[in-house]
């Protein structure tokens, strides 16, 4: 509950700015403008000079978030994972959070308080990533105060990089820049100058370097494993299961009928890309047979009951929070269960008995859904489709091999239709963000770079998972069960405005006041779909939105603008999804492997650390596809390519290149001799004496001066002249330190 404000005042009275700022700090997560109000007894006209002096907050930066949940810049949530980083004076331990984005500068500091003596106590140490229960936000220039509730990974040991021979031994350059360079033994290994190699840090450090003796020859860079590793690595994913993990994995037994609905006969059928591996959601279609309900359907999505294999508490169990989600790399996957889990018990093979979770859902001829149920199951894949296939037979019926899926499929596609425009009616978030795949040659290098289709397909998978996921939030709320939610917030008060002086500056406007929702962005990206500003408004409105997240606590989910939401489709890869399938068998009383008895009091605690796992693994993915292309790319250094401003900071520009999706850095020092100021109401950088513009959307064409594999790090000279500006829309001269250029070190910043 919100702490109430304790200074006195008349009636209607409104608090002063310094009176919001010191509630907001008070309440982590719990001050929205209805708790304000409340607190400081604001009612009737009142409330429209509070909401007036919130908006000034967020337009001078001291406020951020929405009317529902405001918070200081740079305020963090009251759980959350953080990084041992050192200790202070007194020996107390300092640390940061793990999730901080570089563009806000500075991390801010956390005093980490162990209780001592207490039996089974966490103690973390330096480098240790930890989940952690901050206090209220900290007065100026003082640390946050934080306690321990779960040490999540020790720091490793194990230090990758690249070995080089010196003329006095041998030296490991780390591929990560936090870590300095190390001497090292190779001890009975046979390197060559240049190999990948996993160095064991020796416990003392003495003076100067410190030491370490190699433990495995991975091998030269172009090796195809070493991209995806060091990015592992780097990130502290892990990548090996525990032995008790494989052993509870080797010793399960398949699922029989017990406790299930028999539902083999129904010809329920995957649809997945061509190179998946595991299957986890099946689907099946038919016209509703119920007079009230003419042209409707029923469409039936079953999901793999991974809850029937991994139990609460059980060495698979930890080693699945502990991942939170699978991680996916052009040359590998990391799974979040082992192969005997994911790829064989769980996984809904075609003509194989396989239990699952499905719910069966009633949608009337309108497309709106008028009612569901769940039922835990038996179920026998009829058909392993991929979407192109499935794609040839919805717009082709009688191409279809067997006619006890023809039928389903054509029902399927109706129903989508059906669907469909509900969907357009509800007005989701419509951005057009086409995702390129980096494709690998049998050697681990890079063969080409494609964009796969978007076909019906997908958009039908993709819609009927989204419609299981909330029928599932439902029937979890109506139960009152705990639950994790899917979350995703408003944009922030602070970004609409800079949106709106951003769509000034191109003669465009977004309305003001009520209720924000998706169709108002929709609405912009409609009038300016075939303008040359598209790509760039576009890429503003995308950042924006705030970033989804894990929360027991709900708040909707704007960009699919839906009141409740909570991923369910996918257990085999994400534990948010096993937590909805465990509050499922729970609520409905469909088996003893639901919750646990504890499960409310730790579902803030798991929700923080999947949602840290997630981002984990996104930086991951994006670190090794950086590295990737730097490869790719590293004999071409010289060439122009043609690109777009993907990117503006004080430092310089980011472009990514319109051939291969690549990304790299122009640095502010090299683009002539104009001083150039940062206008971040207009995300570009302008020439304080000619005037000349760089834009994040522009066009431009670069030269590749550096490649560099081992960090993804790829640099550009700018070869187009940009735009002009007149002198009266000219930014006004910044500090010349805040608009200094940084040094490039070879990484992808930003």
């Amino acid at each position: 509950m919100a702490r109430r404000a304790t200074t006195r005042r008349t009636s209607g009275a409104l608090p002063s700015r310094d009176e919001i700022l010191a509630f907001i700090a008070a309440n982590p997560g719990k001050a929205g403008k209805r708790e304000i109000a409340r607190a400081f007894g604001i009612t009737g006209a009142a409330r429209i000079g509070l909401k007036t002096m919130l908006k000034d907050l967020a337009r001078e930066g001291l406020v951020e978030g929405n009317r529902r949940d405001l918070k200081r810049p740079g305020d963090l949530p009251p759980v959350t994972v953080i990084e041992v980083t050192g200790r202070d004076e007194d020996g107390e331990l300092m640390a940061v959070p793990q999730a901080w984005p570089e563009e806000r500068g500075d991390p801010p500091a956390i005093r980490l308080t162990v209780k001592r003596g207490a039996r089974g106590a966490a103690v973390p140490g330096v480098g240790d990533r930890v989940l952690a229960r901050l206090s209220a936000a900290p007065v100026p220039d003082e640390p946050y105060g934080a306690s321990v509730i779960k040490v999540l990974s020790r720091t490793p040991r194990t230090v990758l990089g690249i070995a080089r021979r010196l003329p006095s031994g041998w030296r490991l350059e780390s591929v990560d820049r936090k870590q300095k360079d190390m001497l090292i033994d190779l001890g009975d290994k046979r390197i060559e100058d240049g190999d990948l190699v996993t160095v064991v840090a020796s416990g003392e450090r003495g003076h100067g370097l410190r030491r370490g003796r190699v433990e495995d020859v991975i091998g030269s860079m172009k090796n195809e494993k070493a991209v995806s590793l060091i990015a592992l690595l780097h990130h502290g994913i892990p990548y090996e299961f525990p032995d008790s993990a494989l052993a509870e994995a080797a010793r399960a037994k398949e699922a029989n009928l017990r406790g299930r609905d028999d539902w083999r006969e129904l010809p329920l059928v995957t649809i997945d890309p061509e190179d998946a591996k595991d299957h986890d959601d099946a689907v099946h279609a038919a016209p509703d047979d119920d007079k009230e309900n003419p042209g409707g359907f029923v469409v039936t999505v079953a999901i793999a009951d991974v809850a029937h294999y991994v139990r609460p508490g059980t060495a698979l169990d930890r080693a699945a929070l502990e991942r939170g989600n699978s991680v996916y790399f052009p040359d590998r996957v990391v799974p979040m269960l082992p192969e005997r889990i994911s790829n064989d018990l769980c996984s809904l093979k075609e003509g194989e008995d396989r239990p699952a979770m499905a719910v069966r859902l009633v949608f009337g001829a309108d497309g709106r859904k008028r009612g569901h149920r769940f039922h835990r199951i038996m179920m026998r894949s009829a058909a392993s489709l991929s979407y192109k296939r499935a794609q040839i037979i919805f717009d082709d019926p009688s191409s279809a091999d067997d006619e006890k899926i023809a039928g389903p499929l054509r029902d399927l596609y109706r129903a989508y239709q059906a669907v469909a425009k509900a969907r357009d009616d509800r007005g989701p978030l419509e951005l057009d963000l086409p995702e390129r795949k980096v494709v690998l040659d049998g050697k681990g290098h890079v063969e080409r770079i494609e964009i796969p289709p978007r076909l019906a397909a997908h958009r039908l998978i993709e819609e009927f998972m989204i419609q299981a996921n909330v029928a599932a939030a439902e029937t979890l709320e109506a139960k009152r069960s705990p639950l994790v939610y899917r979350i995703h917030d408003t944009p922030s008060m602070a970004k609409m405005e800079a949106l709106r002086d951003f769509l000034k500056s191109i003669e465009l406007t977004f309305p003001h006041g009520g209720n924000l929702r998706p169709t108002q962005f929709n609405r912009v990206l409609e009038r300016t779909r075939d303008s040359e500003h598209a790509q760039l408004i576009s890429d503003v409105i995308l950042r924006s939105q705030s970033q989804a997240e894990y929360s027991p606590d709900n708040i909707g989910h704007f960009g699919l603008n839906l009141r409740r939401y909570a991923h369910f489709t996918s257990p085999i890869r994400r534990y948010a999804d096993l937590i909805v399938h465990r509050a499922l068998v729970s609520a409905l009383d469909a088996g003893s492997d639901g919750l646990p008895p504890d499960a409310s009091d730790r579902l803030p605690e798991i929700a923080a650390q999947i949602s840290v796992a997630e981002r984990r693994a996104m930086k991951a993915e994006r670190d090794t596809i950086d590295r990737l292309m730097a490869h790719w790319l590293a004999d071409r250094v010289g060439a122009t390519f043609a690109g777009r401003i993907s990117g503006v900071t004080r430092a310089g520009l980011f472009v990514r290149l319109n051939e291969s999706g690549a990304d790299g850095f122009v640095p502010m020092s090299s683009l002539g001799d104009d001083y150039f100021v940062y206008d971040e109401g207009r995300h570009a950088l302008i020439g304080e004496r000619g005037g000349t513009m760089h834009r994040l959307g522009d066009a431009a064409e670069v030269k590749l001066v550096e490649a560099i594999p081992v960090t993804g790090g790829l640099k550009f000279e700018l070869l187009s002249e940009g735009t002009r500006v007149p002198p009266r829309d000219r930014p006004k001269r910044a500090p010349r330190r805040a608009a200094r250029a940084r040094p490039y070190r070879g990484r992808r910043r930003g």
